[in-house]
């Protein structure tokens, strides 16, 4: 069996970044401060957002890197940093993470998987959109309003009823 490498440039990607305190809701509570670092990385270093949802404690996202580009770490690098610096700092920081200059925001690593085919893009895309309602955040997935479900809709997609109602 040959090994795969997840670098691949232009490939899709799916991402669950976490909150190191995952009792948190820094993520909604800040949604502008959020929005406006991936807008700054994204001018920065451009890739797709093919579906997203936030939660208060966690995101996912599917991104389509350009061709010849496989840096997603640097782009969810800056992309939480910037974050970090536009929130105030009220979380509790660990001796380890304070000698290497980190807030004590995010966890430090993330889930990726690179998607393989059609298939496996539609359903990490219902995984996406149909998170609120794992979470028993909504009863409906358009409800959510941190969620490119509302783009599906919107451009025919998907209907208001999807996952709920």
């Amino acid at each position: 069996m040959r090994y795969r490498r997840a670098f691949v440039p232009g490939g899709t990607f799916f991402f669950t970044v976490n909150l190191a305190d995952r009792s948190q809701t820094l993520l909604t509570d800040h949604i502008d401060a959020l929005r406006a670092s991936i807008r700054h990385v994204r001018s920065l270093h451009p890739f797709g957002i093919p579906a997203m949802v936030v939660l208060p404690d966690h995101l996912h996202a599917l991104w389509q890197l350009p061709e010849n580009d496989c840096d997603y770490p640097l782009r969810w690098s800056l992309i939480k940093a910037g974050f970090s610096r536009a929130i105030g700092h009220s979380e509790t920081v660990t001796l380890s993470r304070r000698l290497k200059r980190e807030r004590g925001i995010w966890q430090r690593r993330y889930w990726e998987h690179q998607i393989r085919d059609e298939q496996d893009l539609a359903r990490h895309i219902d995984y996406i959109h149909g998170n609120p309602l794992k979470h028993g955040y909504v009863s409906r997935a358009v409800d959510w309003p941190y969620s490119s479900i509302h783009r599906y809709v919107r451009e025919g997609m998907v209907t208001p009823d999807w996952a709920g109602g």
